[in-house]
């Protein structure tokens, strides 16, 4: 436990978190370390063991958790799905804990089963802000790839007005991410949309452009 990083950490959050106080890279190899134990346990097995570190509510050990279902990545089957919905359901409660489940596992059982993009364009009507979170976080690295152009304009769209910061932000990521193989289309719809979208969205989503397209989508 590093005491520093234990009375800092509350500093990154607007909601109350548990954690130990131990830096993440630090995490990131415990995690890994640990993993060697059990990685040739069942896929069920290791998913319970995360389901155990998600209960525990400390943000360490959903780090751990995810660290140890994305490791499992070449394994995912469709019914999975549910169980990574499940974990944002019940356990989710901060951005940092929502944002390495989705980017890393979700993302990659995104990418292998793009069927489900239809549920998790719902998780944009949900009423559970994590979840409203999850359905643009977990479209960023897709999205940087240039996947999932329509699906990221539709999440955008439900989320468009938005009231909750953590969700505007969490689509203007989506938006800057997409920008990066798909400039002009982004451009567009910013450009569509500027006038009602939010102005911390608007800032997320125009970073990654051009200063003359981001002097453009910031002139009232």
């Amino acid at each position: 436990m590093d005491v520093k990083t234990l009375s800092r950490s509350q500093d990154f959050f607007k909601e109350r978190i548990k954690c130990y106080g131990v830096k993440v890279p630090t995490v990131n190899k415990i995690s890994k370390e640990y993993f060697k134990t059990i990685e040739f346990n069942e896929k069920s097995e290791i998913f319970d063991l995360c389901e155990s570190l998600w209960k525990s509510g400390y943000l360490e050990e959903s780090f751990v958790a995810c660290n140890w279902s994305y490791a499992l990545h070449e394994c995912y089957e469709p019914e999975d799905f549910q169980i990574f919905e499940n974990w944002i359901d019940k356990y989710v409660d901060n951005w940092a804990s929502c944002d390495t489940l989705c980017n890393h596992t979700l993302g990659e059982f995104i990418e292998m089963y793009p069927e489900y993009l239809t549920q998790l364009m719902d998780f944009a009507k949900s009423e559970n802000r994590w979840k409203r979170r999850a359905s643009a976080v977990t479209l960023i690295l897709p999205a940087r790839k240039g996947k999932f152009l329509r699906e990221i304009l539709k999440i955008s769209d439900t989320l468009l007005l938005d009231k909750d910061d953590l969700v505007q932000k969490g689509y203007g990521w989506m938006l800057k991410a997409a920008s990066e193989a798909n400039q002009q289309p982004i451009f567009d719809y910013v450009m569509r949309n500027k006038a009602i979208m939010p102005r911390t969205s608007l800032r997320y989503a125009i970073e990654k452009l051009p200063k003359d397209l981001k002097f453009k989508a910031m002139e009232k």
